[in-house]
């Protein structure tokens, strides 16, 4: 059958004409043997070895990352899936060397990230936490800092066995406004009388204590405020199981209450609340319960979670039904330790006596603590010569969760700092000399893992932070609730602020440990901290904001937030002094008799006048004297007669603060 694809008398296509060769011939035209190597193309050039070399790389590096970044298929298109990180758990003192080791790449890669983020440091330099955290996430690791004095690889750790944990009592921090009673609640807790030797009845030290309930024991520690509480936190030290939250019937929730409430919840542990002074003709019980149910504490009778124990420290009611609460609590978190072992602990306060030398107040965590034992207590070592309880009686051991008074350490121990037995003054020794090394160190490589607006663009960027922790203090509670409304709605895809504590009043030294210990930044409004918290937040690397217009305050938050914090003017403080006369000048107006008590006062200087930590006014120095002579500065120690431009309502008491304006730079491209 003929085929249709062939027209007849015409040849198929592909098919050359005339008759078909012999077989075992090669065509006409066509050359016998293997084909040629094929050659490239005119005008492309054959790569070298060190290009093929440097492409592979390029291709590993490239594999790399995309581990950290997996992909997949939607209809839309390749979508990024969310990023599993591994965790790594590195030291606080780390080399390059080191972290390519933990995180097993090449050490190259993680100098050529180092690079890239800015930082030049060579294979056995030690970095920061924060630059290591970054590098490693940079590689899918989430890292978790060992901090120092946490290192306990020298010394051999007991083991609890099977069966060797036993309960032991809670310990218990009582926190709350000044004067709302505090320490008489725990006197009528321990029926001394603590408060009464105290100056004034406030509370001058911190003190741990032991009382009996039945057959149980519980520990108090009586601090003064909340500040030592945060800042034992702020060095890791986990020292409370429980907190009490004192608030007066009669006085109601106040702005250190709030702030005693954010410090208790910050440290994540139950919150107990006594209302105290109910004995008071003024006493209103359920308006404390309404004020605290507002900030996120509703009381049992009214569906809530937490307990409010009506008490009166001063007829002494409702003390057992406190107690009871408490032990409650303590026994749904079941707390256990093993007293047939080596002790540890907490050191809670520290001093030097000049009678017994180095003297520190150790809770005991876990064991039990003798006389003639070694310590290591952070960086000091000593032998105990002599333990007291709190009723500076000597004895003998201590078991867990029991405070006690120790002599015979080398040197005055930090608060929170860890205490543990070792087996010999030698180890001991060798102990506290690395840990003293391995700080010095620490202080070189990195100063503080600390949060600024700046420093949060650049984390935020490289995925270190999703959260921006801020602290809002303003001068009026209407600027409190506009500033927090608008901060709290701040967030986008990666990131958010929120507000952990805000109040009326002068920035504290609470506010700074508070901020200190959960990395956050301090708005003020209309506010001016005074010397003293000005050199303790800069001590403790904390980044105070202060403003004067509130949408300024947002703008800047907003902006770190995207990661175009705008260039801005910075203020730079030359010094406050205090109005202590007031004299009336006819045809010229007040003019200010003050003492330069910081820094210096000039006549082109900016003054702010403030009154209760609150800004009255600001302007410019109209006129500045000393005695009859016009003087264009004065220093400290000086007194001074200071005229405002436009302002006479300067009163003795008020502190007008000094300060020039000067153009920043912008802080980030």
């Amino acid at each position: 059958m003929p085929r249709r694809d062939a027209a007849p008398g015409r040849p198929m296509p592909g098919r050359p004409l005339g008759p078909r060769p012999p077989a075992g011939r090669p065509l006409p035209g066509v050359v016998a043997g293997p084909l040629p190597a094929p050659s490239a193309p005119s005008g492309v050039r054959k790569r070298s070895r060190e290009e093929l070399e440097r492409e592979r790389k390029e291709r590993e590096r490239e594999e790399l990352l995309k581990k950290t970044q997996p992909r997949h298929k939607t209809a839309a298109g390749p979508v990024a899936e969310p990023v599993v990180f591994k965790d790594l758990e590195i030291p606080d003192l780390i080399t390059v060397q080191q972290l390519a080791a933990a995180m097993e790449v090449p050490a190259s890669q993680v100098i050529a990230q180092l690079i890239k983020m800015g930082t030049m440091a060579t294979i056995n330099q030690h970095i920061s936490p924060d630059v290591a955290s970054q590098v490693a996430r940079r590689f899918g690791y989430n890292t978790i800092i060992k901090e120092a004095g946490e290192e306990t690889v020298e010394i051999a750790v007991d083991t609890d066995p099977a069966g060797s944990l036993t309960p032991r009592p809670p310990v218990v921090t009582v926190l709350g406004h000044v004067d709302h009673g505090k320490t008489s609640l725990l006197d009528a807790i321990r029926s001394t009388k603590v408060a009464a030797g105290e100056a004034g009845g406030i509370t001058q030290r911190i003190g741990a204590y032991t009382v009996e309930y039945g057959d149980r024991k519980i520990t108090f520690i009586d601090t003064p405020g909340h500040e030592a509480f945060t800042e034992m936190r702020a060095r890791g030290a986990k020292v409370t199981d429980v907190a009490i939250l004192v608030v007066a019937a009669d006085d109601g929730v106040m702005p250190q209450t709030v702030e005693a409430l954010n410090h208790a919840r910050a440290a994540n542990v139950p919150i107990v609340v006594a209302v105290n002074k109910i004995d008071k003709p003024n006493a209103n019980v359920d308006r404390v319960k309404q004020q605290l149910s507002e900030l996120g504490l509703t009381p049992e009778d009214w569906g809530g979670q937490t307990q409010f124990i009506p008490v009166s420290a001063k007829q002494k009611t409702g003390i057992d039904e406190l107690l009871e609460m408490v032990l409650l609590n303590a026994d749904l978190l079941e707390l256990k330790a093993n007293k047939n072992r080596r002790a540890q602990g907490i050191i809670i306060e520290a001093q030097l006596d000049r009678t017994r030398g180095p003297v520190a107040t150790v809770l005991v965590k876990n064991g039990t603590l003798r006389v003639g034992d070694v310590v290591v207590a952070g960086a000091v070592w000593g032998r105990i010569r002599a333990m007291f309880d709190d009723k500076l009686q000597p004895i003998k051991r201590a078991g867990p969760s029991i405070p006690a008074e120790i002599m015979g350490l080398s040197d005055v121990p930090s608060a929170g700092d860890v205490l543990e037995v070792v087996s010999d003054e030698r180890d001991a020794r060798e102990l506290a000399a690395k840990r003293s090394q391995r700080k010095r160190e620490l202080r070189m490589a990195s100063a503080r893992r600390t949060v600024t607006l700046e420093s949060f663009v650049t984390q935020a960027k490289e995925g270190g932070l999703r959260e921006l922790n801020l602290i809002i203090k303003a001068d009026a509670q209407g600027a409190v609730e506009a500033l927090r409304s608008q901060l709290d709605g701040l967030a986008n895809d990666e990131v958010r602020a929120r507000v952990i504590h805000a109040g009326v009043g002068g920035i504290n030294e609470s506010d700074v440990m508070l901020a200190s210990a959960s990395n956050a930044i301090i708005i003020g409004f209309n506010i001016r901290p005074d010397a003293t918290i000005a050199r303790k937040a800069e001590a403790e690397g904390v980044d105070v904001r202060l403003y004067d217009v509130i949408y300024t305050a947002i703008d800047e938050v907003k902006a770190a937030m995207v990661g175009m914090l705008a260039p801005r003017e910075r203020e730079v403080v030359l010094g406050e002094a205090e109005v202590r006369q007031t004299f009336k000048v006819s045809k010229v107006g007040t003019i200010a008799g003050c003492y330069v008590r910081h820094g210096r006062i000039t006549r082109d200087a900016h003054v702010r006048v403030v009154r209760d930590s609150a800004v009255i006014y600001e302007g410019k120095v109209a006129s500045l004297k000393r005695f009859k002579d016009d003087v264009r500065e004065v220093s400290e120690g000086l007194e001074c007669g200071l005229g405002i431009e436009n302002f006479n309502d300067v009163k003795e008491g008020d502190v007008i603060e000094a300060f020039v304006k000067e153009q920043v730079a912008p802080a980030l491209a």
